[in-house]
């Protein structure tokens, strides 16, 4: 599995495939119900190997150098907190890489999400939790940030 950590253009590809293929599915992709719970048990299964994925429902790999935010032990969405070690490990954990100094140099190699990094993202919704997040993903209430929040 290291292959692809240290090749996240493979992981960019594989996402947008991904994406294409299962656009013209778009309409049956809802969540609830049998085809969310075959979601589900996929993506827990492959994600969880190749990113130990948290289940969040608001899966921003692609815009995070395919590292999972959620792995950061503080689960922050928008970059370091300011206790990264000069060798660039977690403050909390310091055996552990800084998730966003992966983050950071794995979006320098991906080509066509690399520059997503850049953009600041919402708050998540805990309310996704334990969803499919390639269902939520193709859901327009889902893009709805709920009341309160600002874009």
């Amino acid at each position: 599995m290291k292959i692809f950590h240290k090749r996240p253009v493979l992981l960019e590809f594989a996402y947008a495939t991904t994406r294409v293929c299962l656009s013209p599915f778009r309409r049956w992709l809802k969540s609830g119900g049998f085809i969310e719970a075959v979601f589900v048990r996929g993506e827990k299964i492959t994600k969880g190997i190749f990113f130990d994925c948290k289940m969040c429902g608001d899966c921003v790999l692609h815009s995070t150098g395919m590292t999972c935010p959620m792995t950061c032990p503080k689960n922050l969405r928008n970059g370091p907190c300011g206790g990264v070690r000069a060798n660039g490990h977690c403050e909390i954990v310091p055996e552990m890489m800084c998730v966003w100094v992966m983050a950071w140099e794995r979006s320098k190699k991906m080509p066509a999400y690399g520059a997503q990094i850049e953009n600041i993202l919402p708050p998540l919704d805990k309310r996704l939790e334990n969803s499919s997040a390639w269902i939520n993903d193709f859901r327009d209430d889902v893009k709805t940030s709920p009341l309160g929040w600002t874009e």
